[in-house]
């Protein structure tokens, strides 16, 4: 019987494999959340430990392998929103209400990749959750402000004023969908309406840049 070492040095079979873990491990962070722990994840997966960290290391190297997968799909969720045939105002709408979306439709996953987990006895020793989420809103912001300096016209210095949004705008959408998805102290689109309100100010007067895709 070939054994799973084996199999995972045939072509393309450590890949396939790492994928399923990475489906075995989504499946338990959307029952468990932040406890989700790496003996859960194994057992999920019908493996060892030993098993899952040589495929990544330890929790963290699971974390960042969970957390490029979603925040791929969450940004390709927001290009389309930001791509979207609507005027201005509409597609920013759209852009934070996406967001929002993503996270109230799996809290687990939200809470497993930006909070620790509430029982410290349960948790991996040594990882830190807080250090591990910063990259990824880093990234986040980076993306976004791709985004902005690539459509908006924002005259001299407008590289950097980009990145100053895309920042602003992914530590906005946290802190905000942070507390309301806690608190559920308005409707989605009561908040989404806000948070446009507050961006809308000189974002409402920038043209357009001549060689860009337009915003």
């Amino acid at each position: 019987m070939e054994t799973t070492q084996q199999a995972d040095r045939q072509p393309g079979a450590a890949e396939r494999r790492r994928r399923e873990l990475l489906e075995a491990a989504d499946r338990v962070v959307l029952r468990d959340g932040p406890k989700a722990s790496m003996n859960a994840i194994a057992a999920e997966a019908g493996i060892t430990k030993p098993i899952l960290y040589r495929h990544f290391g330890d929790k963290a190297g699971l974390y960042q392998a969970l957390a490029t997968r979603h925040t791929d799909a969450l940004l390709d969720s927001l290009r389309a929103a930001l791509d979207a045939p609507a005027e201005r105002r509409s597609r920013v709408e759209a852009t934070l209400d996406t967001y929002l979306a993503a996270i109230e439709a799996r809290p687990q996953v939200y809470r497993f990749l930006m909070h620790p987990a509430e029982d410290s006895h349960t948790a991996e020793r040594g990882f830190d959750v807080g250090l591990h989420s910063a990259p990824l809103l880093r990234r986040l912001g980076e993306e976004l402000a791709k985004v902005i300096e690539e459509r908006v016209d924002l005259g001299p210095g407008g590289e950097q004023l980009a990145r100053i949004w895309g920042h602003g705008i992914v530590g906005m959408m946290h802190a905000a969908g942070d507390w309301w998805l806690g608190e559920r102290p308005c409707p989605r689109e009561t908040l989404v309406i806000g948070l446009t309100d507050l961006l809308w100010g000189r974002l409402s007067t920038a043209g357009n840049r001549t060689d860009g895709p337009g915003f």
